[in-house]
């Protein structure tokens, strides 16, 4: 039962990790701008939930392309360039892989409890934003807002379940001080912290306050803690300078996921 449950939230975790490639070209766009509506090509995307699911490149540009020609031959030579560039990037193969890693990962440390669910559910979206802000250092409003209000409505409904091992006013509260000492830092140092940072914070502290404050301050903590090393390290190898710009974003997920894993751990019975 146990081993089926891991086995069941991996190839969940892989099988929506298959479909972030489109939606992370979409949103991957510069700060002024809301989402990509065509390929790099121009066709208008297409498909389930209008276009937001599916693979990296578009329909049109797949099917356009001729599969018996390659590079290198009188074929690809007279074939227009259009024809031969894929309209997004290629799918990554660490992305799916990463997605069922975490999954499994939050299932071993979870087992069958009812937040088990909403973790399952709210992992592509934390990658799809840190692969976001990896791409483009911005964490769009799109994603980040309803993820802090789905969080928010998928615990509560978790918390009429019986077995569940947080504390969904907790979860509340904890959204709203970590959003809050977020917003403090952006005040103090807004060229160091961005705004979106401020509203994933708000996500991030309803999934660390379930478990309560100690994993809040944990995950909170090791994010921060991540940041800073990569950047240090960035400076070490004379990559970077004191002012240079890193997204925040991915640390602090994966600091989050560390606290979630270890508040789930905690509340095993």
């Amino acid at each position: 039962m146990y081993a089926m449950l891991i086995a069941v939230a991996a190839l969940w975790g892989a099988g929506s990790g298959l479909l972030l490639p489109r939606a992370e070209y979409r949103l991957s766009v510069e700060p002024e701008e809301a989402w990509r509506d065509a390929c790099a090509e121009g066709h208008p995307f297409t498909g389930p939930a209008r276009g937001w699911i599916g693979g990296a490149r578009c329909v049109a540009c797949a099917t356009a392309v001729p599969a018996r020609t390659a590079p290198g031959t009188a074929e690809a030579e007279d074939a227009p360039a259009a024809r031969l560039q894929p309209s997004a990037p290629r799918i990554q193969p660490l992305v799916p892989l990463i997605t069922a890693l975490v999954c499994a990962a939050l299932a071993a440390a979870t087992g069958p409890r009812p937040e088990l669910a909403v973790w399952l559910l709210l992992t592509p979206f934390a990658v799809l934003l840190a692969l976001v802000d990896r791409a483009v250092h911005r964490l769009p409003d799109q994603l980040t807002l309803p993820l802090a209000a789905a969080a928010a409505a998928l615990l509560g409904l978790a918390a009429l379940f019986p077995g569940d091992g947080g504390s969904w006013s907790t979860a509340l509260l904890g959204g709203l001080v970590l959003g809050a000492a977020y917003f403090v830092l952006f005040l103090i140092h807004p060229n160091g912290m961005g705004f979106g940072d401020v509203k994933l914070a708000l996500s991030l502290g309803v999934v660390l306050g379930w478990y309560g404050w100690a994993i809040l301050f944990a995950g909170a903590f090791a994010g921060f803690l991540l940041g800073s090393m990569y950047g240090l390290g960035l400076m070490a190898l004379r990559r970077a300078s004191r002012k240079t710009a890193i997204p925040f974003g991915p640390f602090m997920i994966v600091g989050a996921l560390a606290g979630v894993l270890l508040g789930a751990l905690a509340a095993m019975p």
